[in-house]
């Protein structure tokens, strides 16, 4: 679902809203707006963006009347938590869980999306505007393991730019006249910013590569130097946990891909006379 603020309208608005706000609506930390649900073409759309499997622990933040997170444990297996501070959308979410046979994959809190644990989740998914979105980028980027992913409806994170979007029609929106729908998936980024060593017999000389990397979200860059050698990275690509540059310090160019494994970087180096392991350690 999602909420919208309350800008300046028209008296006739604000008495419509009065309404619709008495009927289904609740604050979110600093955030009071009215209930209107996900479409059903972007739940299904959400869910498949991500890949969700029974593997998976889902969180849909503000999560309405539960839709979600039903779909999420009924259509694809997994485990599924809903947050919503309106208690009055949390006892309909669980009545729906029942009816629809999920009940024991699922729960609902009622509380502050804000205020939630969210390290246990391996998929975020939220309907939220781009204020709210932008108070919530930090918490999930502290809180979410690398490799997690959040999927978004129609709304972006501002600086934060999703790693795939998909647009679509949806009939449902705006009461039934249709309009286009978005989903975002962003993967959540190991943190691989600053000074690190490495090694590999792949190097055309011995000692260690010192690596600078700098990093924006998801997107890097880095300075290598051997000796005397520096270069560039070239290409350099990082997707949750995996990275993946190429570098060239004076005999070819080498394809690097690994995985961040915290303070540790492990992979293959490829070259045009074979593939040999790699390891980098983080400098402290």
């Amino acid at each position: 679902m999602i909420r919208f603020p309350r800008p300046f309208t028209s008296p006739l608005a604000h008495a419509a809203a009065a309404v619709l706000a008495a009927a289904a609506a609740h604050a979110q930390s600093d955030f009071s707006s009215p209930y209107v649900p996900t479409p059903p073409v972007a739940v299904e759309r959400m869910l498949a963006l991500a890949q969700v499997t029974r593997d998976d622990v889902v969180m849909d933040l503000g999560s309405g009347d539960g839709r979600i997170v039903i779909a999420a444990a009924k259509r694809h297996g997994a485990r599924a938590t809903g947050v919503e501070y309106d208690p009055r959308l949390v006892a309909v979410s669980r009545r729906n869980a029942g009816a629809a046979g999920v009940a024991d994959r699922v729960r609902f809190l009622e509380g502050d999306l804000f205020k939630v644990d969210l390290s246990p989740a391996t998929v975020v998914t939220v309907y939220l505007l781009p204020d709210v979105n932008r108070k919530l980028r930090d918490k999930l980027l502290a809180e979410l393991r690398p490799g997690t992913r959040v999927v978004a409806h129609d709304f972006d994170m501002e600086s934060w730019r999703p790693d795939r979007v998909e647009s679509f029609y949806a009939p449902e929106k705006h009461n039934g006249r249709g309009g286009e729908s978005r989903v975002l998936l962003w993967i959540v980024p190991a943190e691989v910013r600053g000074a690190w060593r490495l090694e590999s017999a792949a190097l055309p000389a011995p000692g260690e590569v010192q690596l600078a990397l700098g990093q924006n979200f998801q997107r890097i860059e880095g300075e290598a130097t051997l000796g005397g050698l520096s270069a560039t990275l070239r290409e350099p690509a990082l997707r949750g946990v995996l990275i993946r540059f190429s570098l060239d310090l004076g005999a070819g160019p080498l394809a690097f891909a690994g995985e961040v494994r915290g303070d540790e970087m492990v992979g293959t180096a490829r070259g045009a006379a074979g593939t040999w392991p790699w390891r980098a350690t983080r400098r402290r």
